[in-house]
């Protein structure tokens, strides 16, 4: 009996077959989007609190392997950050405050002596465009806010957000043991290793992500904190904690608070200063690229810049800043869950290096 040829070629069927698994990851992928942003309310306490559980878990650890009762050492440690973000905060709001008018007036002049020096055009001020911004600002704060009641429902929400999240972290760290063991009672029989497998690697990347940012930050903050202040240049602690702050949010942050600095120079050191500045942050910035990011996060999954850029530009369309904070870590999660999946689900296979994932 003659055989029947296929309708397509195997090429096609592959394609085809393909593309459906694409549409298929794809969909499931924004189903998972839509229904964060529905339930963010639910849903951003949880990965903060996961963030602050990666930074600190080796520091609940620690205390644990020294014979200290694991909910003692989950208060401590949430004690700790609490402490550690709140004088955090402090000093940035502070330095802000204190330097916050200095820094605009800075701007403001650097602004009108590129005007000035380079003829952007001859109907343009910086006066109108300060009072433009200002409109725009209270245009769109009055949109956020809706008036006082919004606001306060606004600073409610976000204080409740950050108690919720402080919650979720103690219990995080303080059930911390149990999870291989909700990995393997919820997953399907058969695969509980696997899942408990891929659950290691995505906490794991992102405990790394948030142990070598936080200590490549400080160092950042501190070196371009010392340039300032060896150069003169106005709000040098101001500028340093936005170095700080900025650091979280890979490239972007680091870009506009190093303009920010070095339009602070030019407007009121000058020229030769503001080259200065720029200088050290460039001596930094290559300090950060070359050095301690091999250094300090060589252990971890690293994505490629590009992967970065886009991650985060996914992260801003869906939630803002908060977008942009989580993004990286969250895609740092994602590749090490497919590194995970290319050894086929066997802890012991050699670990494969994705392309744009080094190291």
């Amino acid at each position: 009996m003659q055989t029947q040829k296929p309708l397509l070629p195997d090429g096609a069927r592959r394609t085809a077959a393909w593309c459906g698994v694409v549409l298929l990851v794809t969909g499931v992928a924004a189903v998972a989007v839509w229904l964060c942003v529905v339930f963010k309310t639910a849903v951003t306490p949880v990965l903060l609190a996961l963030l602050g559980t990666a930074l600190l878990g080796p520091v609940h650890r620690r205390m644990t392997n020294h014979g200290v009762n694991r909910s003692v050492a989950a208060g401590v440690t949430c004690a700790l950050l609490l402490a550690v973000v709140g004088g955090a905060g402090y000093i940035v709001v502070s330095a802000l405050v204190e330097t916050g008018d200095q820094i605009v007036q800075s701007l403001k002049d650097a602004g009108q002596w590129v005007i000035d020096h380079f003829q952007v055009a001859d109907d343009m001020n910086v006066d109108d465009l300060e009072a433009n911004g200002r409109k725009l600002v209270e245009k769109f704060g009055a949109s956020a806010a809706g008036g006082l009641i919004t606001g306060i429902s606004l600073v409610g929400s976000l204080i409740a957000t950050s108690v919720l999240a402080l919650l979720l972290t103690f219990f995080f760290l303080r059930d911390a043991d149990r999870a291989a063991g909700l990995a393997h009672s919820v997953a399907p029989r058969g695969t509980g290793d696997v899942v408990e497998a891929m659950g290691r690697r995505a906490f794991g990347a992102v405990e790394g992500f948030m142990r070598g940012t936080t200590l490549i930050a400080l160092i950042d903050a501190v070196c371009i904190t010392v340039g300032l202040l060896i150069l003169g240049v106005p709000g040098a602690v101001g500028l340093g904690a936005l170095v700080l702050v900025g650091a979280y949010i890979p490239y972007l942050g680091a870009f506009i608070s190093g303009t920010v600095a070095v339009l602070v120079a030019l407007a009121d050191r000058g020229f030769a200063i503001a080259l200065w500045a720029l200088g050290v942050v460039l001596a930094v910035q290559v300090l950060e690229g070359h050095i301690l990011q091999p250094m300090i996060q060589s252990r971890t999954v690293q994505m490629h810049p590009a992967m970065i850029l886009i991650a985060l530009t996914a992260g801003a369309s869906v939630a803002g800043i908060l977008g942009m904070l989580l993004a990286v870590p969250l895609c740092a999660a994602a590749f090490g869950i497919l590194g995970e999946l290319r050894k086929g689900g066997r802890p012991d296979a050699p670990e494969q290096t994705a392309q744009g994932i080094g190291p």
